[in-house]
């Protein structure tokens, strides 16, 4: 069989309308019947375009001129938005960032669940569109022709790391030392062989974890040190699998971040799944509390409960909260973060939850509410319980539209529940990720 050929790219600019938004952020234009997708165009302008993609059933492109701008757009804090992957809407406004993103969780339920939200909620938005991000993972690459190290995100479209000096999504901590890393690690012994950093923050305490593919010199060592104290940075190596992750000094941090209205304090390792956006989450866990609804009687499930986010909370206001987690680190810790902040009504169980379950004794208990957070793919295979264990309200926080509609489609139609409100939260500002919550009701 004959290789297929390279489909040719038109080389003249072309001028469209801009008719939509995708779900990844870019312009979308209709071209002889065909979808364009459009880096840096916005719904409702007229561009200037080239093409970088022809495919056979959609082509891509990148605006070379705005020839009739959208009110909502504006001009990028960062000046790497061209280049960098790390976030896709710095060129339109806040709020029509949020609408956009409850227009894709719209039509997610309606085009995948076939079901509708009896009531819209208000979408939940941070104090601070830049700086929020706490949890991350940077690329690092020595570029010989360069002659140094590069720091950060990749560049849009492109498995290369972008050249940056700064990031403005990043928390200022972080997001300001991308040139101070690019030379330390261009200082070391081993600059090539460094091809990430992690970032995990706490309220005070900043770790970063510098992936090593050969042991470090001791001078090596001392300069990532350094490094440390005089940023006030914790520095961390791993040199294999998440369990080699370990504090440089020998000293671990004590990552931990507070729920004030709940007096809480959760404590975390570097390695542990933490949302990105602590002001948002605090926001968000108030929000999913108010929408459970939860009253001094009532007994709770938690399913994918991680480090008890929003168990601990919701101990504070029941009887008793139970914690299922798949990840045996996570839930050990939840227990400890039940111990340290004096809860007693909270239980925890280790159980994948996209695995048969018939066998788990907490099946056998009856619940009243479910809270839901479950990862991207969503909690399909759980849904069939939540009948039978009397649930009659569930609060599902999702991080993809389509999941979380899919799942609607299935809690409505087959399991008779009610959609009876949903909405966004603005946790990823300035990219197209859609973090949102929906409330079912069974009567």
């Amino acid at each position: 069989m004959g290789r297929s050929r390279r489909r040719k790219l038109p080389q003249d600019p072309v001028v469209t309308g801009i008719d939509a938004l995708s779900h990844d952020g870019r312009g979308v234009a209709h071209i002889d019947g065909k979808a364009v997708f459009i880096h840096g165009a916005l719904p409702g302008e007229t561009v200037s375009f080239r093409y970088t993609r022809v495919q056979k059933k959609f082509d891509e492109g990148e605006a070379l001129e705005i020839l009739s701008a959208s009110p909502d757009r504006v001009v990028p804090q960062c000046p790497h938005f061209a280049v960098c992957g790390g976030c896709s809407l710095q060129h339109q406004s806040p709020s029509a960032q949020i609408q956009a993103k409850q227009t894709a969780l719209m039509d997610a339920f309606q085009r995948i669940g076939k079901v509708e939200p009896a009531r819209l909620l208000a979408p939940l938005v941070g104090s601070d569109a830049f700086g929020y991000r706490r949890k991350a993972r940077l690329g690092v690459k020595y570029v010989a022709k360069k002659g140094k190290v590069l720091v950060g995100f990749r560049e849009r479209g492109s498995p290369y790391v972008a050249d940056l000096s700064e990031c403005h999504i990043l928390h200022p901590r972080v997001g300001r030392l991308l040139t101070p890393l690019s030379e330390l690690i261009g200082s070391l012994s081993i600059k090539e062989r460094v091809p990430q950093i992690e970032v995990a923050m706490g309220d005070t305490r900043c770790v970063l974890v510098f992936r090593i593919l050969e042991p470090l010199s001791a001078a090596d060592e001392q300069a990532l040190l350094a490094f440390g104290r005089e940023r006030e940075i914790d520095v961390y190596t791993q040199t294999g699998g998440p369990d080699t992750v370990a504090p440089l000094s020998g000293e671990p941090a004590d990552l931990q971040y507070a729920l004030p209205d709940y007096g809480l304090h959760i404590h975390f390792l570097p390695n542990d799944f933490t949302q990105v956006n602590s002001d948002l989450n605090r926001l968000m866990i108030g929000h999913a509390l108010e929408l459970l609804a939860v009253a001094p009687e009532d007994r709770v499930l938690d399913l994918f409960c991680g480090l008890g986010n929003f168990t601990l909370p919701i101990a504070r206001g029941v009887a008793e909260v139970v914690g299922v987690e798949g990840d045996a680190g996570l839930v050990a810790r939840a227990r400890d973060n039940a111990r340290r902040n004096g809860i007693e009504n909270s239980r925890y169980y280790t159980a994948d939850l996209y695995d048969s379950l018939q066998k788990e004794p907490w099946l056998r208990e009856r619940f009243d509410k479910v809270l839901l957070d479950p990862p991207r793919s969503g909690a399909a295979e759980v849904l069939e319980h939540l009948p039978r264990l009397g649930v009659k309200r569930v609060v599902y926080v999702s991080c993809y539209p389509g999941t979380l509609a899919r799942d609607a489609g299935e809690l409505v139609n087959r399991h008779g529940y009610r959609l009876v409100a949903a909405g966004v939260m603005d946790m990823f500002p300035h990219t197209a990720h859609v973090e949102s919550i929906a409330l079912f009701e069974k009567s």
